[in-house]
């Protein structure tokens, strides 16, 4: 069996968070992924390498995860010499995908003017803060710097005066998911129309279409939102509870579920006709809420998840990484695998999350060392052992 993606290749351009979170999922689909680096690596291969708690073996958990089933080579693009490298890798590629800055590919020369001109039928894919055009899109932008400008975190945290972002850098992260989109779309178009193109996608313009139907409220109602912390603007109860040991979730989103809470709990307060429909417990919410209070902290999660469940109440525990990374689910979906490394070893990570009937199984290489395949790649492509010899002497690859 074949991955869904195996003879496609990538060219990975790609550092820090956004651009190789995209690579990475294209290379566990089964791309070809090919890291091209500067001659003294990509940055984030320093990132966390040193750290004694955080890295395996001279490499840091971001590069760890972020480059399993790629290849390395190194080519140095601001020589002449090294660009016509590029190029005649491009010429054999599909797909070519970056994060830096925008201009900064136009000024290399590996824009998708420049590869087009080399390979009309390539795509090229663009992650950057802003986009590739407006008014304000040479800013320099960071996860939480497009998080803010998004909206998304003013209504994040418990109130106004304290915005947070979201614990995981969603900013980042959505840039790299909506360019696995794109450039699937991009492929699909070209296996119907013949010609490739250019995939741009703006964090900013991630975050925003994120926002979703609570920007469509908006519109409507032309009244920002706040931030709620758990709870939630339409059902009680909705919250994460304080128990004994932690926390639960409980989410009444039907009043079948409320019927079902109150005859779980058996508390006459809780029986008041008003509150069988959501008008009538969204206008006692905070009295809801504080028997709900009382009652929860009297005992553990485990014991609330157990009493929950067999009601059929959604509920869930606030679970830390350690309850998270080690979930019976998690576990039997394979979200959590052994990453092999250049010594042998193995690092766990996260695993593929894109689950498919009828293509193959993940599986995984280690992340590559520098340079790790330049002779492999560069003499599939026809150069002889003497040209990458002197290639390598003249400081052109490494």
């Amino acid at each position: 069996m074949t991955k869904p993606l195996e003879g496609v290749r990538i060219i990975d351009l790609t550092h820090m968070l956004s651009g190789p979170y995209a690579g990475m999922i294209l290379a566990d689909l089964g791309a070809d992924s090919i890291k091209v680096e500067p001659l003294k690596g990509e940055g984030t291969r320093s990132l966390l390498a040193k750290d004694p708690k955080n890295s395996y073996n001279g490499q840091g958990a971001y590069f760890i995860t972020l480059n399993r089933n790629k290849k390395s080579i190194c080519i140095d693009l601001k020589s002449e010499e090294g660009l016509q490298t590029f190029y005649d890798l491009v010429k054999e590629s599909d797909v070519v995908i970056d994060n830096f800055s925008a201009g900064v590919p136009t000024k290399l020369k590996i824009g998708h003017d420049h590869l087009s001109e080399v390979n009309p039928k390539i795509i090229t894919c663009s992650v950057t803060g802003f986009g590739q055009d407006g008014p304000n899109y040479l800013r320099p932008a960071f996860d939480q710097v497009v998080q803010g400008i998004g909206g998304g975190m003013s209504i994040t945290g418990h109130d106004e005066n304290h915005p947070a972002r979201a614990g995981i850098p969603i900013g980042d992260l959505g840039g790299g998911m909506f360019a696995v989109m794109g450039i699937l779309a991009a492929l699909h178009s070209r296996a119907a129309n013949g010609y490739g193109q250019h995939v741009d996608i703006s964090m900013l313009d991630c975050q925003v279409s994120m926002l979703n139907y609570m920007a469509t409220m908006y519109f409507l109602s032309g009244e920002n939102p706040s931030p709620i912390g758990n709870a939630h603007f339409v059902h009680v109860p909705y919250d994460a509870y304080r128990t004994s040991d932690g926390f639960v979730i409980i989410a009444v989103i039907f009043d079948s579920f409320w019927e079902n809470l109150v005859e779980l709990l058996g508390i006459d307060d809780l029986r008041d006709p008003k509150y069988k429909t959501q008008p009538g417990r969204f206008a006692d919410k905070h009295k809801i809420n504080g028997i709900l209070t009382d009652l929860l902290e009297t005992n553990t999660t485990e014991h609330w998840v157990r009493l929950l469940s067999s009601a059929r109440i959604p509920c869930a525990p606030v679970n830390k990484f350690s309850d998270a990374l080690t979930d019976p689910q998690v576990l039997f979906r394979k979200m959590v695998v052994d990453i092999p490394q250049a010594d042998g070893g193995f690092v766990k990570a996260p695993g593929n999350p894109i689950k498919l009937s009828k293509d193959a199984s993940d599986s995984y290489t280690p992340p590559p060392l520098l340079g790790q395949h330049t002779e492999e790649v560069l003499k599939a492509m026809g150069y002889s052992s003497e040209r990458i010899a002197r290639l390598r002497e003249q400081k052109v690859v490494g």
